[in-house]
């Protein structure tokens, strides 16, 4: 089945409440809007308790099942967009200029609620359903925020899910990466600083620019040169800014990127070797360069036997023949590695049409997915909080 009749049903109202998030989008920690939809809707749909304001925006929804046990298990979607101008064309389309939901974060929040209706209707479970609705993840520390606030304290869970759409061309592929998943995640800001001239007489200057130009190349050496071969990782330049004239050599640069890793250890060479090219730049080039390294995302860490529950919920809506547990490790990062160094879960992948990639202009979430989102979402807790027969 495509999806649990119930929650097909009512597929009419999650496409109303995905194409409004979907033309309100809101970047992380301003969630403000998205974040009273969302609590409004549990309330509505008869929510035990509902907690605002976790982490600035953040929700969190408290659904008893209709057994007496005690096992918590927690279900988690993000809503955060990105700083994107949207191209798509939609008809709903981003009435925000410069907000784009560009990574499907306003699916996964209609997902999540479409769970929430159906098992507060139902409450076909034994236990505690906590509903996590997450704040600031494309890089600003939502799910820590979250966690420094005492998440887990305040609503301790045994285990934690959460679920991202992928633009595959592969509808209702549900799959998942057992163990490492997904790559650790540095930002890192670097400055350059010489003595600026007149572009005409360079000889007086001491180029930033020609500088930090050089280090953009450099860089791409330690993982030819230092990396171990056995060993993955990423190295990317994304930024560099300098000068504000056509007859002026600037004085300072800077250059911004991320770095992406699977292991600490290599997160800490790729550094440590960024540092020792920088001083040797700064020697060579008679320039002060300054370094900072910002540490964002931890790998994400699949939990093996919570990996094959989260699988076997999929299987129960798509089919066993439309899940797999050989995917392969991702470069991208996700903060729900944070919740998963201090909760065991897993964290899978749902499949769409378009292939248009993820963080892209033109992106487009094929809604047909929602459905089908809820209903594995639904199937966890239905699975992992089994209602004895009476």
């Amino acid at each position: 089945m495509p999806a649990l009749p119930e929650i097909e049903a009512g597929t009419a109202e999650l496409e109303t409440i995905f194409r409004d998030l979907h033309a309100h989008p809101e970047i992380g920690f301003e969630e403000t809007r998205t974040a009273g939809i969302v609590a409004e809707k549990l309330r509505e749909f008869g929510f035990d308790d509902v907690h605002e304001g976790v982490a600035k925006t953040g929700v969190v929804g408290i659904l008893h099942g209709r057994g007496q046990g005690n096992r918590r298990v927690g279900l988690r979607a993000d809503m955060d967009a990105l700083p994107i101008q949207e191209t798509s064309g939609l008809d709903y389309a981003s009435q925000n200029p410069g907000r784009m939901h560009a990574c499907g974060h306003d699916g996964h929040t209609t997902m999540l609620l479409g769970a929430a209706k159906y098992l507060a209707a139902s409450r076909n479970f034994d236990g505690t359903a906590v509903f996590i609705f997450q704040p600031a993840e494309e890089g600003l520390g939502g799910a820590r925020g979250m966690i420094a606030e005492g998440l887990f304290q305040r609503f301790p869970v045994d285990e934690v899910y959460g679920m991202h759409n992928q633009p595959t061309g592969q509808p209702n592929r549900a799959t998942i990466c057992k163990g490492t998943a997904m790559a650790g995640a540095s930002f890192f800001d670097i400055t350059v600083t010489g003595k600026g001239s007149h572009a005409a007489m360079p000889q007086q200057s001491r180029d930033a620019l020609v500088t930090a130009s050089a280090l953009v190349g450099q860089f791409q050496t330690i993982l030819g040169r230092n990396m171990p071969a056995l060993d993955s990782a990423v190295l990317s330049v994304t930024q560099i800014h300098a000068g504000s004239a056509y007859n002026v050599v600037p004085e300072t640069a800077q250059i911004a990127g991320t770095i992406r890793f699977f292991k600490p250890e290599v997160r800490d060479l790729m550094q440590r070797r960024m540092r020792e090219i920088c001083a040797g730049f700064a020697t060579g080039f008679d320039v002060s360069v300054d370094v900072e390294f910002r540490e964002i995302f931890d790998v994400l860490d699949n939990d093996p036997a919570l990996s094959d529950e989260w699988l076997a919920a999929a299987a129960d809506i798509v089919g066993q023949d439309n899940v797999s547990n050989r995917s392969q490790p991702f470069t991208g990062s996700e903060d729900f590695a944070d919740m998963l160094q201090v909760i065991p879960g897993a964290y899978g992948n749902l499949g769409h049409a378009g292939t248009v990639p993820l963080h892209n202009p033109g992106f487009v979430l094929d809604s047909a997915i929602l459905p089908v989102g809820a209903s594995i979402y639904a199937r966890l807790i239905e699975r992992r909080l089994p209602l004895e027969a009476a």
